[in-house]
């Protein structure tokens, strides 16, 4: 369990003085457990456990302290930091991942900065080193690795899968050998870049562009890093789906979550009809929670 101490303590580290030794006292089996600080101007800090937000009730986040955040956050260079601040995030050293609410500021329609902050998160990101370990060997066929879509609901556990799937195909963990894997981090939540270095563990042979929408970053590294695989998060939008479709035409694998918690969810939703149609992914692991337990299910897809 020290393990998990050392990224609670290493994500309080982020807070200001007054909040983090009130965050310090919370019970060990809570500090294990934790998963989220959420401050809101004018509210008590809470923590967020796997029953809930717990309310520190005797310390109040004042607006000063989100400016805190953001400061020791950003090594106080906070200018260095608008890329991500204006789309209302921070990625910071150690794999913590930290969202911003305030005042949007406009500019021909397009954020440009974030202002007068009113709330924030800390994401106590915890990696599962081997959990995919036993799932790799089943996405092969005949040596060749067969595109894959990872199911579940909002919270299920489908980027912590991910991220540990690229590590195995990138380290060729099993009887297969490594892959080239190109991770299109668009939301700066799997590797958790950090000045150009993947906070968490990503695998050797994989190559990160980070912070860009999977509609140009595909096209990017098809023309630039010669992939085997190509790894996203969350297809969302028609965007997408052309550039996964434009991927698996040029003979990449690719790797990639929906929220969604069964196959015949997707038939249910038009975007997600459209992808089955592409025939692109053949399969998919579905993500199941029983207590604590994860179990990850593979599915054929329909056409």
């Amino acid at each position: 369990m020290k393990k998990e101490w050392k990224r609670y303590d290493q994500a309080a580290a982020y807070l200001p003085t007054r909040l983090r030794n009130a965050a310090m006292r919370l019970p060990e089996e809570q500090r294990n457990a934790a998963e989220e600080f959420r401050l809101r101007a004018g509210q008590p800090l809470t923590i967020l456990l796997p029953t809930g937000e717990q309310s520190l009730e005797d310390v109040v986040v004042e607006p000063g302290d989100l400016e805190v955040l953001c400061d020791l956050a950003t090594d106080f260079s906070r200018y260095a930091a608008t890329e991500t601040i204006k789309e209302g995030y921070l990625t910071v050293r150690g794999g913590y991942r930290i969202g911003l609410c305030g005042t949007v500021v406009i500019k021909n329609g397009i954020s440009t900065n974030l202002k007068h902050l009113s709330s924030a998160s800390i994401r106590i990101a915890r990696e599962q080193i081997g959990i995919a370990e036993g799932l790799v060997p089943q996405l092969f066929q005949d040596g060749r690795f067969q595109s894959t879509l990872l199911l579940s609901p909002p919270g299920g556990g489908k980027t912590t899968l991910l991220r540990d799937l690229i590590r195995c195909l990138s380290e060729g963990v099993g009887p297969q050998g490594p892959r080239r894997v190109s991770l299109i981090d668009e939301r700066g939540e799997i590797a958790v870049c950090h000045r150009g270095q993947p906070q968490l563990q990503v695998g050797s042979h994989t190559d990160v562009l980070d912070a860009c929408p999977k509609s140009l970053g595909i096209p990017m590294v098809l023309r630039a890093m010669n992939p085997e695989i190509i790894a996203v998060d969350e297809i969302t939008v028609r965007e997408d789906l052309q550039a996964v479709s434009m991927a698996s035409g040029c003979g990449v694998g690719l790797l990639a979550t929906i929220h969604a918690a069964t196959v015949e969810e997707l038939t249910q939703k038009p975007l997600y009809r459209e992808l089955l149609q592409t025939a692109v992914f053949r399969q998919a692991v579905r993500i199941t929670r029983s207590g604590s337990e994860r179990n990850y299910i593979l599915e054929e897809l329909p056409c």
